[in-house]
């Protein structure tokens, strides 16, 4: 690639997505727009390191996230990690997403504020920044990432070598950098859904209509959808 060429960004949505919703979909839907990017492949996660084992199977979360996304040509599913057996963990598939596309594609792994608060807790979590960008999702009007009390120090020290505040810079290399991206975030949970769900509630628009039939259908969750 030439000095002077922009490497193509391809952003990374992992997640439990138990199940997926509206919040999901629309933070993918503007980073495409905020960063550039030419598609959003959404992960779900096998069985997670750092969490509570998901509540719908595998199969179930992924088949949600197939028909949320399905009218959108820039989404695509990738279920490697609900294949895999065992825990999984980002930097494998990274490592694996690395090996397939090549050094001239910028991989941009999305994730909430929470979750990069955190991130010192991830497997091999410094060979993370070899492998990929960080979009770190925050709300409008929220405290700068760099001004957020809650990250560990050896968080913010890596922070402050990489944080870079021009969108564009993503694309000058192929990963290294943290970008913090204001999109509209809805008040929206999967937690919040599930617990409607077993009480009895409305769940609609919350959620696409039809990951809602296909819970309906399957009884996910329990409860009276």
């Amino acid at each position: 690639m030439a000095v002077t060429d922009k490497f193509p960004l391809i952003g990374i949505y992992g997640g439990t997505f138990d199940p997926i919703h509206y919040g999901h979909l629309r933070v993918a839907e503007e980073l495409l727009d905020i960063a550039g990017l030419r598609r959003m492949i959404f992960v779900p996660s096998g069985a997670p390191r750092l969490r509570a084992a998901p509540t719908a199977s595998r199969g179930h979360r992924a088949a949600m996230v197939r028909l949320a996304i399905q009218d959108n040509n820039r989404f695509s599913l990738d279920e490697r990690e609900i294949n895999r057996p065992g825990i999984s963990t980002t930097v494998q598939s990274l490592r694996e997403y690395r090996r397939e596309l090549g050094d001239n594609t910028a991989l941009c792994f999305v994730l909430g504020i929470d979750a990069f608060a955190k991130i010192n807790q991830w497997s091999e979590w410094h060979e993370l920044f070899d492998l990929c960008h960080f979009i770190v999702v925050t709300r409008p009007g929220f405290v700068s990432i760099e001004a957020d009390q809650n990250l560990p120090d050896e968080v913010r020290k890596v922070l402050s070598s990489r944080y870079v505040t021009d969108v564009s810079e993503l694309e000058s290399q192929s990963g290294g950098f943290i970008y913090a991206a204001q999109t509209s975030l809805l008040e929206i949970s999967a937690s919040q859904i599930r617990s409607l769900i077993s009480a009895g509630k409305s769940i609609r628009y919350l959620l696409p209509e039809n990951v809602v039939e296909y819970m309906k259908f399957n009884r996910l969750y329990t409860g009276n959808l």
